[in-house]
């Protein structure tokens, strides 16, 4: 789980708009974007990001 200290510092880095956790990704509702954490570490690069599915990740 991100501290929510940090995860209110943190922005998509395609659209900078703010990210919210679910599970364990941070999720982007602009871009459409999942980013994955592992190990307790976010994973901001577009390209290691999951496409959402339109209608069904953003929640």
């Amino acid at each position: 789980m991100i501290d929510d200290a940090l995860l209110k510092l943190l922005v998509c880095p395609k659209s900078k708009a703010p990210l919210k956790q679910v599970g364990d990704e941070l999720i982007c509702e602009v871009s459409g974007l999942a980013y994955p954490i592992e190990d307790g570490i976010p994973i901001l690069l577009v390209e290691e990001a999951r496409q959402l599915e339109q209608g069904t990740d953003r929640k």
